[in-house]
């Protein structure tokens, strides 16, 4: 049975959509099968491989947050239909305050580019 999120990619990538986000520029290794795979993909859905790269890692990105496990601590954070909602004690509550930390750096970023 096929993901629904790479079924989703799949649909993107034949419709080619037109919406771009923000990209920046990165550089980093890539293992020479990966890149075989990454070139082969590009060629049959005819688009750059760049621009297949940021679909893939958008895609698994979204699947990773969405995978980040719960676990239960001993800290009853609240109550919610009289069942204890105990704080999560997983990567996701760490994760999630770096995000917002880099999230609002960004912000503070592009103002002061901005007012340049």
């Amino acid at each position: 049975m096929a993901n629904p999120q790479v079924t989703h990619l799949l649909e993107e990538l034949e419709r080619k959509a037109s919406h771009r986000s923000k990209l920046v520029d990165v550089t980093f290794p890539v293992d020479s099968e990966d890149l075989i795979r990454l070139e082969a993909l590009a060629d049959v859905f005819d688009m750059q491989k760049e621009e297949l790269i940021t679909a893939l890692l958008h895609t698994v990105l979204l699947e990773v947050e969405a995978s980040m496990p719960y676990r239960q601590g001993t800290k009853v954070i609240r109550v919610e239909d009289g069942e204890p909602i105990y704080e999560d004690v997983g990567p996701t509550p760490r994760y999630l305050a770096i995000k917002n930390r880099l999230e609002q750096e960004e912000i503070r970023r592009l103002k002061r580019a901005a007012k340049a």
